[in-house]
């Protein structure tokens, strides 16, 4: 992919001028027309999903920042005029607050399709990491536009979430005052949020621009995770326009109308209700909780009986995912060829799933209502906190030891020669002739 030649040819005075200068236009015909193999199948549309998530919170979030007051006394009220006064308000905030758990849902879905697959392997270990660099920034500002609606929930979550910056120890409080604007949070801090809420979506906007770039000359991994040797290119291989940008706008349709369902028929489903209360510092609600995307890293935060330990927990939570490429010692890219590998990332979609579960309740509530544990215990077995330790543990261990040892100790399925395969009997034989795969070795391995 790396060395595809561009195919683009300025046809007017004005495109020639501006591609001698600047070839933005060359580029995005020459993405249009990179070679992209032909086995890719849905989980490969997300990337064209997100890019659309992305746009409709920069435009949305452009036209409410218009209408929103960032002052501790105006801007729950400013959010309610958005919502009754301003023309289309309510379907602008609608749209960009279940756009962000839109957004989270693709991610989420893209970023395991890469885990399943193999996508962070060689050559496209920047292609992840950039990801990952985008994934850190979507979570950063999603905290920060949490809090701008000035509810009881948005209050007490900063509260919450900045004092665990003071809990590094020398440098945490004086990044936490900065941060806040002063002791307290307050209308300082308000300010500062949302200046940052307003920004980063632009700096992930670039790191977007990176990853594609990444991205063209890398090349596209495929289900089968083999590398497509030049002799194939021709066979294996087929333009990104038309077969792609059909298949991707087909999967928008439908992710659309999911998003849809939720904007016009349950826009509340996926927020809290709290945060329709006016914040108030003098009442803390019965249950702080963020917002449903960042659960299972809250899950992992309370996990840890020590306030830095847990800051640490979290952190590292996602910091693992940057070294992924140098984690999986495996020479097979695709877990359909590792069975092994296939069953232990199962239990971790699982794990991933009930710490989101177990970040939604009270630590210690009893997991199962009426059963005792040992009186040694004093019941603590029987809770939350304890299932999130579990699940918080097999999280660090998928990553850091299962990975390393099962790429080593498996032995995976023979892999096709061909991406091919899979689909036809054999590169070039009849329909009905039987299939060549090969033995997973080294030098077949992608």
């Amino acid at each position: 992919m790396s060395d595809h030649e561009s195919t683009y040819v300025p046809k007017t005075g004005v495109e020639k001028w501006l591609d001698s200068r600047l070839p933005i236009i060359r580029f995005g015909a020459d993405y249009m027309s990179l070679p992209t193999p032909k086995n890719l199948n849905y989980w490969w549309t997300f990337g064209g999903i997100l890019a659309l998530c992305l746009m409709t919170q920069i435009v949305t979030g452009i036209v409410l920042a218009m209408h929103y007051t960032p002052n501790v006394d105006l801007a729950f009220a400013s959010v309610e005029r958005i919502m009754r006064d301003v023309n289309g308000g309510w379907l602008i905030r609608y749209v960009h607050a279940n756009g962000a758990s839109m957004f989270f849902i693709a991610v989420y879905l893209h970023m395991l399709r890469g885990l399943y697959y193999g996508s962070y392997k060689a050559p496209r270990e920047m292609i992840w990491i950039i990801g990952c660099v985008i994934f850190f920034l979507m979570i950063a500002t999603a905290f920060l536009g949490y809090v701008l609606p000035w509810g009881q929930m948005s209050f007490w979550g900063a509260e919450v979430i900045t004092n665990l910056i003071g809990a590094i120890p020398g440098i945490g409080e004086p990044i936490l005052i900065w941060l806040r604007g002063g002791p307290a949070i307050d209308n300082a801090t308000l300010n500062r949020f949302f200046s940052l809420h307003y920004l980063l979506p632009f700096a992930i906007l670039g790191c977007v621009v990176l990853h594609l770039w990444a991205l063209h000359h890398a090349g596209q991994n495929n289900p089968v995770g083999i590398l497509i040797p030049k002799d194939r290119a021709k066979k294996d291989l087929v333009p990104f326009h038309p077969y792609f940008t059909v298949k991707d706008g087909f999967a928008i349709i439908l992710f659309l109308i999911l998003f849809a369902l939720f904007v016009f028929f349950m826009p509340n489903a996926l927020g809290h209700a709290d945060n329709y209360i006016p914040a108030n510092p003098l009442q803390t609600p019965a249950h702080i909780v963020p917002e449903w995307y960042m659960l299972p890293f809250y899950a992992i935060l309370r996990a840890i009986p020590d306030k830095f330990g847990g800051v640490v927990a979290m952190f590292s939570a996602i910091g693992v995912l940057f070294v992924l490429p140098w984690l999986d010692t495996s020479k097979v890219r695709s877990m359909r060829y590792r069975p092994t590998m296939r069953t232990f990332f199962l239990i971790f979609l699982a794990v991933g799933l009930g710490l989101g579960w177990c970040g939604g309740q009270l630590p210690d509530a009893p997991v199962w209502p009426g059963m005792p544990s040992p009186v040694i215990f004093d019941g603590a077995l029987n809770s939350y906190l304890w299932l999130t330790r579990l699940l918080t543990l097999y999280y660090f261990v998928f990553f850091l030891v299962i990975m390393p040892l099962v790429g080593l100790k498996e032995t995976p399925l023979p892999i096709p020669a061909t991406i091919s395969e899979p689909v036809l009997p054999g590169p070039d034989a009849p329909l009905g002739a039987p299939s060549a795969a090969v033995p997973a070795s080294p030098e077949k391995k992608g």
